[in-house]
């Protein structure tokens, strides 16, 4: 979705735009969810972050290596303060305590970031490169309560407290934007949990706009997670040693770049008018809010893997540096 309303850029917003406010990332253990954690506290928040990896348990993603308390003290290093509660967002209880806790903590809540998921595994093991009938069953409908019940569960149970808030804002995390997402993405169940979001900040969005509040779904590009570099056998320092092999991670982007964006659009005055009932991608964020990666470039993934696709067919080369 292009937004050519220019918004003042990153550099001239105040020191800590988001002081006072009161932020929950639910899916911060790890990638856009912890980077996006950060960020609002880089900008003077108190962020709650919620994961189901802790320093004593494991989740089925499998990874120890970052754990959800980890999250919160990177939040409060930032110049934030980082609260960190363990929750399983398909766990109506929990979903419940935590908001309780906010409610009696605070009395209200301004952010809410969905970005729950947690289906690699799936995505790897089980869904892509198969039709839904050759997809187990199970892994289909699991795919499903991580990428959309986990989302219904927590906007139905927090948007009472967020309504609290002078100007609520729900940012909804998924993969795509409304116009890319057009296409088929890969499996039944990976598609329909993809587009959810998308749908959810559409609808959530006419219902906030009575509170002054908006809802937006936001996307990464290729997003240098640390799963994927783990995948690849890398690190943030080496990264792009995997070129070599996958030509296409050239275009790869950090947490953070997606982070920037949402920190700057959430204090953004004028995001209810810019943004509500829309989808959108870092780097269109980046565009509005003058911000870059880490690296201080601006990649634009869903740009470029268009035209590999379009010129693609007609064998004519496509470099990822235009597109950065």
């Amino acid at each position: 979705m292009e937004n050519t309303n220019s918004a003042a850029p990153r550099d001239s917003l105040p020191a800590l735009p988001l002081a006072g406010r009161i932020v929950l990332v639910a899916g911060a253990t790890r990638g856009a969810g912890r980077a996006l954690a950060v960020e609002l506290g880089r900008a003077g928040a108190t962020v709650y972050v919620t994961g189901r990896t802790t320093r004593a348990r494991l989740s089925e993603v499998g990874r120890a290596s970052e754990t959800i308390e980890e999250t919160g003290e990177l939040v409060t290093a930032a110049g934030g303060v980082g609260i960190a509660v363990p929750t399983d967002h398909l766990d109506e209880e929990q979903v419940r305590a935590l908001f309780r806790r906010i409610e009696e903590e605070h009395g209200h809540l301004d952010v809410l970031v969905n970005d729950l998921w947690g289906g690699e595994r799936l995505t790897a093991e089980s869904i892509f490169g198969k039709k839904s009938w050759e997809t187990p069953l199970a892994d289909g409908l699991r795919m499903l309560e991580l990428g959309v019940r986990s989302h219904v569960i927590t906007a139905a149970l927090g948007l009472p407290l967020l309504v609290r808030s002078a100007a609520p804002l729900l940012v909804e995390v998924t993969d795509g934007t409304a116009e890319t997402n057009r296409r088929y993405r890969e499996n039944v169940y990976y598609d329909l949990a993809k587009n959810a979001p998308i749908r959810m900040a559409f609808g959530l969005g006419e219902e906030l706009a009575e509170y002054g509040g908006a809802a937006v779904c936001v996307t990464p590009g290729f997003l240098r997670s640390e799963q994927m570099l783990t995948h690849f056998g890398v690190a943030e320092e080496n990264w792009r040693d995997v070129i070599a092999v996958e030509p296409a991670f050239a275009i790869a982007e950090s947490p953070q770049y997606l982070a920037r964006g949402v920190a700057a659009l959430a204090a953004d005055p004028q995001r209810a008018e810019r943004w509500n009932r829309k989808s959108t991608s870092s780097a269109e964020l980046a565009r509005v809010y003058g911000i870059t990666d880490v690296d201080g470039s601006r990649p634009d993934a869903w740009a470029y893997f268009e035209a590999v696709g379009e010129r693609g067919e007609k064998g004519d080369p496509v470099s990822a540096d235009d597109y950065r």
